[in-house]
């Protein structure tokens, strides 16, 4: 069974989505500005530091909120 979850939404064009289905997770990053870009990790470990490299204050305003969502998962 999969799980989806919307990690970050801004509108229906900006949002970063997370499937997770058993330990593999999928997460979807869709932007106006670079279009779909999908990632699929193998477990938490690896899509939490991808996560946190990807995801840098300088780059993205609400990186606190978003790595506190992929925590989440």
């Amino acid at each position: 069974m999969t799980k989806k979850h919307i990690i970050y939404k801004e509108d229906n064009w900006n949002m970063i989505t997370a499937e997770v289905e058993g330990a593999k997770i999928t997460v979807r990053e869709i932007s106006t500005e670079w279009g779909e870009d999908t990632f699929i990790f193998v477990g938490r470990h690896e899509m939490m530091a991808w996560a946190e490299k990807h995801f840098a204050a300088d780059n993205y305003p609400a990186h606190e909120e978003i790595l506190a969502r992929f925590a989440e998962l």
